[in-house]
């Protein structure tokens, strides 16, 4: 039976690595706004057993300027395109998807769950509250190497993972995980390749990925019969229109369900808004006759070339399906004649060849006007904790190149 307030299950455990997280004992006068620093994790997650199950309010890190409601928790938008927003949400909007995952991908209490990033990243605080209000194990490795992360989801069992596409890319690359049975990959495009590596790393998996937000949290969900190129159909209790389509079909996308957020607690972003009780973030997409959904980019990051409107999440995504293509990125510098210029960013040495080939590859796929006017080489290749690419970081990389 659904609550409206977390609880860490009795037989609930939870482990950073290999240590297990001491629970503590309840004090009897907790009330307020709870922070809980996320560094380190060990404490973060013991502060956390003293308030799951009294319905305090609580945030990770950064304080909301307001108080939160109780039964409501603050949380943070990945910010790859910008500083990072707190938002507020109830805790019976992830509640409601904690018990249709549940039902979905048939949990038992022998599951475990896993995740690769901080708790102060919404989709890894997410997968250990699920766990541990679910009654299943909780395991955080964002502290171990990749290969280091592979040998402790063998040798703890572990069956579940939430995971960002590039978070398993860096898991699986010469690593074999036979014992994981369900992966849920959300927080960007999962690329062929990247789906390869996975299929060949963890051969007993079903690979289920996954569209939303911080702030709508699930909105589609695919599956083996998912069409290449969308992110699969409406997740369970969700409804999706495209609402001010041209004319192929395209459109912003817009949310109804019950695992939306409050609202946000610290700055506003321009591309959300709401009617009722349908949100969109801002991103546009195309949905099928079959009811798959399909996104073509965030409105944040559609720039305009003399007077062409060009999505660069699909440019990237269009590169990152090629064969043996490294992490991509391409931003957008502003231009006086034609508006914008587009620079797109690898990861790796300098490889010219490499860079005339994807020049080569947008020319033929978008033309002249989408094809970066130039191709960098980032090693390190900059990244947010959430393993997301930083955009911030690689414009102010393409700047410096100008």
């Amino acid at each position: 039976m659904q609550t409206s307030t977390f609880h860490w299950h009795p037989v609930a455990r939870a482990y950073v690595g290999p240590q297990q997280v001491a629970r503590r004992t309840r004090p009897s006068n907790i009330s307020g706004l709870q922070i809980i620093s996320p560094d380190p994790a060990e404490l973060a997650l013991s502060h956390l057993s003293e308030i799951l199950g009294t319905g305090n309010a609580f945030c990770i890190g950064t304080a909301p300027a307001t108080m939160p409601p109780k039964n409501s928790f603050v949380t943070s938008t990945g910010g790859s395109t910008g500083s990072p927003k707190l938002i507020q949400r109830s805790h019976a909007s992830w509640i409601a998807s904690f018990e249709t995952n549940a039902a979905l991908f048939g949990y038992t209490a022998s599951d475990q769950i896993a995740v690769l990033g901080p708790i102060s990243h919404s989709l890894s605080l997410y997968g250990i509250l699920e766990a541990l209000h679910l009654g299943m194990d909780a395991h955080v490795l964002a502290e171990l190497r990749p290969s280091k992360q592979s040998k402790a989801l063998n040798s703890a069992k572990i069956s579940i993972l939430y995971a960002t596409p590039t978070q398993l890319r860096l898991l699986c690359k010469g690593n074999n995980i036979p014992q994981l049975r369900l992966i849920l990959c959300g927080g960007g495009a999962l690329d062929a390749a990247t789906r390869r590596q996975i299929e060949a790393a963890c051969p007993n998996a079903d690979l289920r990925v996954f569209y939303g937000s911080a702030e709508t949290s699930f909105v589609s969900i695919a599956d083996a019969s998912t069409p290449n190129g969308s992110v699969g159909r409406a997740y369970p209790q969700v409804e999706v229109q495209v609402r001010d389509a041209n004319s192929d079909g395209t459109g912003t996308i817009w949310v109804k369900g019950p695992y939306l957020f409050d609202g946000y607690a610290s700055d506003q972003s321009p591309h959300t808004q709401s009617d009722a009780e349908w949100l969109t973030v801002g991103e546009h997409g195309w949905i099928d006759e079959k009811g798959n959904l399909y996104i073509v980019g965030r409105a944040g990051r559609m720039v305009t070339i003399a007077d062409q409107n060009v999505f660069l999440d699909d440019l990237e995504a269009m590169l990152a399906a090629q064969p043996d293509m490294p992490q991509v990125a391409v931003v957008a510098l502003p231009n006086r004649t034609r508006g914008s210029s587009l620079i797109a960013v690898l990861e790796g040495q300098d490889n010219q060849p490499v860079a005339e080939h994807v020049r080569q590859i947008c020319r033929d796929n978008y033309g002249a006007l989408a094809t970066p006017r130039t191709v960098i080489f980032a090693d390190p290749f900059p990244r947010l904790p959430s393993g997301k690419p930083d955009l911030v970081a690689l414009t102010a990389l393409a700047g410096g190149t100008t």
